[in-house]
């Protein structure tokens, strides 16, 4: 397929592979950080890491939006979709994120409640349409790559005259995150991770361009490479941000040049703030409270806000002790590090989110990254 074919071509991925491995200086370590799940899968479906040298080591991220939702929003939803007038409309990556006490939105559709898996904003509106009597609620979560059609689905919405539509809104917001990062007393003080760059998401930043990570390289010194999916792609950017250390640059650069500018989409900007406003704090699974770091309803859009019509209160609930997602995301533990992976926690059992979502962590290492460490280990035993 044009435009993908080239992007997985294996004889330039061992060129750039020969690239890094001739640029990476001997004595220095290099740690990146792959923002986005996105990312994360296509490093452990294409072998990627198996073509860096030793020195060079990617750090996964909290780049995934259903693993940074708190077990808080799940059970508000949960207590929605179980309201007796009410339809939930959500994603199928959201359907079996564990809830409080085992629960979880698959577990409560099949006790009865009201749940309705959607491909998109605008489903959930024809929902609404063709269901005047039922209250429709849309799902809302992601980062600033789902947030523009959200917004959309509410202009449908209030076009049609629509009084039986609201969207629980959980969008959240990168540049937020990666400072959130930079301050964690794991990197700013405890010293027990260590970023050196960042790849840069993506698609979100398609919408808000490169120009809002600008800031972070000036102000921290550590280059950002916005990356596309591919694996080549994400070899490019490796390679540019090995260049970036050497050279002792901090630049945001932009490797996916095909899909990204400095300016970004400046018409989904504008529809975004024009409806929605930031919140004072939001909590993330794993980055605890982050300030100015998610968005709400508009006070002028509050008839479309579920969260103000149902008078939702979010409480503070625990993820299990025993699951490890939360330092997984803060890129201090990998999915092997934590004692429930590949035993309690498997995409069958999820015990956490980073192995339920497409995007996660522990969903890639599973999915991937276990038939590499066993191959590993049957070559080192036959090399012994």
């Amino acid at each position: 397929m044009k435009y993908v074919d080239e992007y997985r071509d294996g004889k330039l991925a061992r060129g750039i592979a020969e690239a890094i491995r001739a640029e990476a200086r001997a004595g220095v370590d290099y740690r990146f950080m792959e923002f986005c799940g996105g990312h994360t899968h296509a490093i452990s479906r294409y072998g990627v890491e198996d073509l860096l040298p030793a020195n060079v080591r990617m750090i996964h991220g909290p780049g995934c939006p259903v693993c940074v939702l708190p077990i808080g929003r799940i059970d508000d939803a949960i207590e929605l979709a179980r309201r007796p007038e009410t339809t939930l409309c959500t994603y199928g990556d959201l359907m079996r994120v564990p809830a409080s006490g085992g629960a979880s939105l698959l577990k409560a559709k099949a006790s009865g409640a009201d749940i309705r898996m959607v491909y998109s904003t605008l489903d959930a509106v024809r929902i609404a349409e063709a269901e005047p009597d039922r209250k429709v609620v849309f799902f809302a979560i992601g980062f600033e790559t789902t947030t523009p059609p959200t917004a959309m689905a509410i202009l449908a919405a209030q076009k049609k005259g629509l009084t039986n539509f609201s969207v629980f809104c959980n969008h959240v917001l990168t540049p937020a995150a990666i400072l959130a990062i930079f301050e964690s007393p794991d990197v700013k003080s405890l010293g027990t991770v260590r970023i050196d760059g960042f790849v840069g998401p993506a698609h979100v930043s398609t919408v808000i361009g490169t120009k809002p990570y600008e800031p972070f390289a000036a102000g921290y010194r550590k280059p950002v490479v916005i990356s596309g999916f591919e694996p080549l792609d994400v070899m490019q950017s490796i390679l540019m941000l090995v260049r970036q250390m050497n050279e002792g640059r901090a630049e945001v650069e932009n490797q996916y040049i095909r899909a990204v500018t400095r300016e970004g989409n400046v018409k989904a900007q504008a529809i975004v703030e024009e409806m929605f406003e930031l919140r004072e704090s939001f909590e993330w699974r794993g980055l605890g409270e982050v300030p100015l770091s998610a968005l709400r309803l508009r006070e002028k859009y509050a008839q479309f806000d579920a969260e103000r019509l149902f008078s939702i209160r979010t409480k503070q609930a625990q993820d299990n002790p025993a699951c490890e997602c939360g330092a997984i995301l803060r890129g201090v533990k990998r999915p092997i590090d934590c004692k429930l992976f590949g035993t309690a926690c498997t995409p069958e059992t999820p015990m956490g989110s980073c192995m339920v979502s497409s995007e996660g962590a522990c969903a890639a290492h599973w999915t991937y990254g276990r038939f590499r460490e066993e191959a590993s280990g049957v070559t080192q035993r036959a090399a012994s």
